[in-house]
């Protein structure tokens, strides 16, 4: 079961991935040709970079929350091993 931490690395992983791949593949720039809307092919760069950079920092942030946890959990666990 995912949980809310869980999730935000999965849903900045999915981000990275789609992103990363429009950015450094032409599939969108095909894709905008195909549909007649050239003129929005110059400000891609604008919108596409400062996402990557997005998801990329919420994969990050995520992992963290998840590793963080984890060594909560683990001190816990040993604490009430202890006891």
């Amino acid at each position: 079961m995912l949980t809310m931490k869980n999730k935000i690395s999965l849903y900045g992983g999915i981000g990275t991935a789609v992103t990363a791949v429009c950015c450094f593949t032409p599939i969108l720039v095909i894709g905008l040709t195909g549909l007649g809307t050239v003129a929005v092919i110059s400000y891609l760069d604008y919108v596409l970079l400062p996402m990557l950079a997005f998801f990329v920092v919420l994969t990050a942030y995520g992992i963290y929350r998840n590793q963080k946890d984890k060594q909560i959990c683990e001190n816990i666990e040993s604490t009430k091993a202890e006891l």
